[in-house]
């Protein structure tokens, strides 16, 4: 099976052009929750491939709105390479959408396309997830303020937040996608400050005295701080070691999810991302 067999071709692929600016890109992962969206600009060629935006770089550079600044290059891939390089590209790069280039964008691959074909019987699933699943399972307390999740997310580099309670057993799962879904940008001013010296500062060179503070207009995207109970996913999907690579990629297409996690009778024990599934294939 070749990428072109499962990929979104280009008349299909959501696309943001330069110039632009963050809202725009910010409107397409809110409403159907990508975590990326290539970038593209017309040329007196015709149409020129730039990089993609992800929804990492809105959260992680907040103060910047030129969609041309938060334009990142990634790898590519060609139509008639085939769905095990594509697994393996993502898997290297740690890439869930690759764009399919030959001089001009012809579509895009993404993970849940890799999936899909798993699911379907397209290309090997037997492998069981509890050789494919993850012992590190990333856990945030449930009445942590999501301001706060938001951080330990980012700071793991990972995508999802296995929730526990009071008592530290499992209650629930917040994702990346749950956060910007109610995040927004928000505009306005900062103080600078007085940034010379004083005239009885004893650090001062010279004797300047201050006579006013600057401002300057601030972006910054606001997430609420509510604890994250309030923003997480409570009815659970789980899976026992002996589930097959098919049989989870089957549910977390027909769930629309992007993890589940793995439990020995009632106790997690790991984590199954769409990501690992990839590695029934090569």
């Amino acid at each position: 099976m070749n990428v072109a067999d499962a990929m979104t071709p280009r008349e299909d692929v959501v696309t943001v052009e330069i110039p632009g600016t963050r809202d725009d890109v910010l409107e397409y992962l809110q409403e159907r929750t990508f975590s990326s969206v290539p970038v593209i600009k017309e040329t007196d060629e015709g149409e020129e491939f730039r990089g993609i935006v992800s929804r990492d770089a809105l959260i992680d550079r907040p103060d910047e709105d030129q969609l041309a600044l938060l334009v990142e290059e990634v790898p590519t891939i060609t139509a008639d390479a085939s769905i095990q390089e594509a697994a393996r590209l993502m898997i290297e790069e740690n890439e869930r959408r690759v764009p399919v280039v030959d001089g001009k964008l012809e579509g895009i691959i993404t993970v849940t396309d890799v999936i899909r074909a798993i699911a379907e019987g397209k290309v090997e699933g037997d492998a069981p997830v509890g050789d494919l699943a993850r012992r590190d399972v990333n856990c945030v307390y449930a009445e942590t303020p999501l301001t706060v999740a938001e951080r330990e997310l980012s700071h793991a580099d990972v995508p999802y937040g296995v929730v526990l309670d009071d008592e530290g057993e499992l209650c629930g799962m917040l994702t990346e996608v749950d956060i910007i879904e109610v995040a927004r940008v928000v505009e306005g001013e900062d103080d600078t400050g007085e940034s010379i010296a004083g005239q009885d500062d004893e650090w001062m060179w010279e004797g300047i005295k201050a006579v006013g503070n600057s401002y300057m207009p601030t972006r910054n995207v606001e997430i609420p701080a509510e604890p994250v109970s309030d923003f997480m996913t409570a009815d659970l999907l789980t899976v026992n070691k002996r589930r097959t690579a098919k049989e989870a990629a089957r549910t977390m297409l027909n769930n629309d999810i992007e993890q589940i996690p793995l439990l020995s009778g009632d106790s997690l024990v790991g984590i199954v991302q769409d990501m690992d599934l990839l590695e029934a294939l090569i």
